[in-house]
């Protein structure tokens, strides 16, 4: 069995950095399973999946792409795809409907990772978690370059593999997105890419839809356009409320959600040309 090494490169976009990268891991008996790179602004992020044999010594590999890194002033981040557990951060505003899915799903043991953080931006948010006993960060920073860097800090600090958002009303930028390519789950209140933004619900009710929808996808640094892995959807009746609407929808939300992040944690799901496959 071949073994699976993601990494991501990210910094000010300079000459010579995907040579000097890819080189590497060539130096190192790997071969490249696939590659993307981006620059948005000057700034660059790549994102490298590369195969080796059993033999593949990952201190080794790791410490020749921290030198790198240093070099070419990049930061890089390396996932070994081959272990069975995955940590997971939870990334939250007010609402706790998805977040409360994920994390009875933890306290039952049936998701093949841990929940080891859950990080939100409202202080409200304490006292309706805090019977599951996980370690609560509050990040109220407006600005979001410095939000992310908090952010950062904590997800290096658990070592965090997979990033849910559930219900996470902020919008993450490049720098931060393509640090996790493929790792960071959505959910969003509509069928994509209909009624986009925090109020898919009034929209819908507005317009009178007669079905509406939830789509789980993962995130890209374009805003609500990344990968969609599950989508799920229920008929309105015409005596139904824009509560009525809204509960309904809630709770497709937490179920569609946490259906996703069972698959990725299963690695059910791979991406390619921008659309998921899931694997039987």
């Amino acid at each position: 069995m071949k073994k699976i090494v993601s990494i991501v490169v990210v910094g000010q976009d300079r000459e010579g950095v995907v040579a000097a990268f890819t080189n590497c891991i060539f130096k190192n008996d790997g071969n490249i399973e696939k590659i993307n790179q981006n620059v948005i602004k000057g700034f660059f992020g790549m994102y490298i999946s590369a195969s080796f044999d059993q033999k593949i010594k990952f201190k080794i590999l790791n410490t020749e792409l921290k030198k790198l890194a240093t070099m070419y002033t990049m930061e890089v981040d390396i996932f070994n795809e081959s272990g069975s557990n995955k940590n997971i951060a939870i990334l939250v505003t007010k609402e706790v409907h998805c977040i409360n899915a994920i994390l009875d799903a933890n306290i039952r043991n049936i998701l093949k990772g841990k929940v080891c953080v859950v990080i939100g931006t409202d202080r409200s948010i304490r006292n309706k978690i805090k019977t599951y006993n996980v370690p609560l960060f509050i990040i109220e920073e407006k600005d979001q370059t410095k939000a992310e860097e908090k952010l950062l800090k904590l997800n290096k600090k658990y070592k965090i593999n997979l990033i849910v958002l559930a219900r996470y009303m902020r919008i993450l930028t490049p720098n931060f997105v393509w640090r996790y390519p493929n790792r960071i789950i959505n959910i969003h209140p509509s069928l994509l890419p209909s009624f986009p933004g925090a109020n898919a619900y009034a929209q819908a009710y507005e317009r009178g839809t007669k079905i509406i929808g939830v789509t789980a996808h993962y995130v890209t640094e374009s805003l609500d356009q990344g990968p969609i892995i599950i989508q799920d959807s229920f008929k309105i009746k015409s005596h139904d409320s824009f509560m009525t609407i809204k509960n309904k929808g809630q709770k497709l939300e937490s179920k569609t959600l946490l259906q996703a992040v069972k698959l990725h944690l299963n690695n059910k799901l791979s991406v390619n040309w921008r659309k998921v496959h899931i694997k039987n």
